[in-house]
């Protein structure tokens, strides 16, 4: 891997600590890595080899060494998926420190310029990374944390979390991949061109044919804000839902349960903040990226959602987008209410209902 001049001297004092969270991410990824459809597989681990070989986007990469270098990860993945998680070395002289514990680790590691994260995401897959500190800061009386450049990361590498511990909530932003998704948006793009399309309003709004390079930090401080409005949003969400919500979500028998149960929040989360202000300020770029973005799940919930966006580009004022998360709040909040009553009457045996009613077709807002 290729490290910033001014990273190294501390990276290389720090080496043990970034093997240690190294080695928890390959664990991480053993156990989890076949979650993936093989498309989001082969694409995930396409961009995981140009991160580890420092490569930068655009860079042709030689199929056969793709290759190699995949089956050699998939030989370590065999190796170390029964591993137990590392605990990490810290340089302060003190004990190996808990890798979940990431409040603990950072305030360690004051001094050193590194920020590391920690955290569980969907399907209980963990998540760690070490990296450059970028920033830290408050938003709505939360601490913002910003990483830099990463030196030890996972297949997967969320842009931003909301760790929401024991009443003390943090926002974590990752710059690295937002600009890796964003990269790896375009690159689909450039592939398979849509026309009239959300990405395609955003590449031409952002310049990413005519100068990838210079439009790519402009999309980056962008596309970090947006990212950070959606964690406030989802912090106010969980404060209004209450621990009830985590307990049912937890319960739910199936891996797509709770990916609707996630999907309902994100939706909550982004009415009731991110849409409504990048609406306010004027945002069209990370409008138009949110929308771009808006698939799976949450497509699947919400499917009319993209004609408002489409009536806020044809010149309404954005009144179609207001009415759209108007509805979707009231829709979305009032399912999360009659689940949370389900599950504090029955309990985790009501479960099943629970994930039939969040799935079935009465789940769907049709605005």
């Amino acid at each position: 891997m290729t490290l910033p001049e001014r990273t190294r001297t501390a990276a290389e004092r720090l080496q043990p600590l970034v093997a240690a969270v190294q080695a928890n991410c390959h664990v991480a990824d053993a156990r989890h890595a076949t979650e993936l459809t093989l498309c989001t597989y082969l694409l995930q681990m396409r961009e995981f080899f140009r991160w580890e070989r420092g490569l930068p986007f655009g860079a042709a990469l030689a199929r056969h060494e793709v290759g190699a270098w995949l089956a050699e990860r998939e030989a370590l993945w065999e190796q170390v998926q029964g591993d137990a998680w590392q605990p990490l070395p810290l340089p302060d002289a003190g004990p190996p420190a808990d890798p979940f514990d990431a409040p603990a680790v950072n305030a360690r590691l004051g001094g050193t310029g590194l920020l590391y994260g920690a955290g569980i995401g969907a399907g209980g897959r963990p998540d760690f990374f070490l990296a450059e500190l970028h920033a830290r800061t408050q938003r709505d009386g939360l601490p913002v944390a910003v990483a830099g450049h990463e030196l030890a990361r996972g297949l997967l590498a969320p842009p931003a979390a909301l760790a929401d511990e024991h009443g003390n909530a943090r926002i974590v932003l990752r710059r690295e991949s937002i600009a890796r998704w964003a990269w790896e948006r375009f690159e689909a793009f450039r592939l398979r061109p849509a026309a009239g399309s959300a990405f395609a309003a955003a590449a031409e709004a952002y310049g990413l044919d005519r100068d990838l390079d210079a439009a790519l930090p402009r999309l980056v401080d962008e596309q970090a804000e947006a990212a950070l409005l959606h964690e406030i949003g989802e912090y106010r969400v969980g404060r209004r839902l209450g621990p009830a919500w985590a307990a049912l979500r937890q319960a739910l028998p199936t891996r797509r349960g709770e990916l609707y149960a996630r999907a309902l929040r994100d939706l909550l989360a982004d009415f009731d903040v991110t849409l409504p202000t990048l609406l306010a300020r004027g945002a069209d770029r990370s409008l138009h990226l949110w929308f771009a973005a808006f698939d799976g799940v949450r497509a699947q919930l919400y499917p009319g959602l993209p004609a408002a966006w489409r009536a806020w580009r044809g010149g309404d004022g954005g009144a179609a987008l207001r009415a759209a998360c108007a509805a979707g709040r009231r829709h979305f909040e009032a399912l999360a209410q009659d689940l949370l009553r389900r599950h504090a009457a029955g309990g985790d045996a009501a479960a099943a209902d629970i994930e039939a009613r969040l799935t079935a077709a009465q789940a769907i807002c049709r605005g």
